[in-house]
């Protein structure tokens, strides 16, 4: 291996410039983890040039290891990441496969109509718990029968309504499935049934056959 024996100043001029051009070209908004730019240099060189964008207001720091190119509204002024944004930084070159669940699956759906503050995701990956600005995303290990269906609409729907429970799987919340998931999706949770708890099954399989 050679060795790098430019001096050290310049390595790190190097690294800065490097993350800044990457910075640069993203869209305002996107989020940024120090294993991003793993292969700009080491770690503690990485982290370094991270802090150095943020003094230059190029980058803001959310929370340890988490940074973002901050959107800018006229009236609104700067503005939080999306969940998505967070999300996709999280997930990252890993490719962990992630379930929304509990109050944000809801939401998803249109079963309410606030996002949560605490945002919750099964996943077949490590647990974490981390904050962007006000929100709190949460990341929770479970099993592999929990991750079956995830990514699928199915998913979504199932745990969805084991957030409610049966007491509150209402006819309106129902109709509400119905308008934002299209018949040919809704068929599809067929394919999942036994996934889903013996007390939902009856409820997927009403939601399957309406085709309106």
């Amino acid at each position: 291996m050679t060795r790098d024996v430019r001096p050290r100043r310049t390595v790190d001029s190097s690294i800065d410039a490097a993350i800044s051009r990457k910075v640069r070209r993203a869209k305002p908004g996107t989020v940024f983890t120090p294993a991003l730019f793993a292969g700009l240099g080491g770690r503690a060189a990485v982290d370094k040039a991270l802090q150095r964008l943020v003094g230059r207001d190029e980058l803001r720091r959310l929370s340890r290891g988490l940074y973002d190119k901050p959107r800018r509204d006229p009236l609104l002024g700067t503005l939080w990441p999306s969940v998505d944004a967070v999300v996709a930084a999280l997930t990252g070159k890993d490719k962990l496969r992630l379930q929304p669940t509990g109050a944000y699956a809801a939401n998803l759906l249109g079963l309410s109509d606030q996002v949560p503050a605490r945002v919750e995701f099964l996943t077949d990956g490590t647990s974490r718990t981390v904050k962007a600005g006000p929100m709190q995303i949460v990341l929770k290990r479970t099993t592999p029968r929990q991750m079956a269906a995830a990514g699928r609409t199915s998913g979504l729907v199932i745990q969805a309504l084991r957030s409610l429970g049966p007491e509150h799987v209402t006819p309106q919340r129902l109709e509400r499935i119905r308008r934002s998931v299209p018949a040919a999706e809704r068929r599809s949770l067929l394919d999942d049934l036994s996934l889903a708890p013996g007390w939902m099954q009856p409820t997927l399989r009403a939601l399957a056959a309406d085709r309106s």
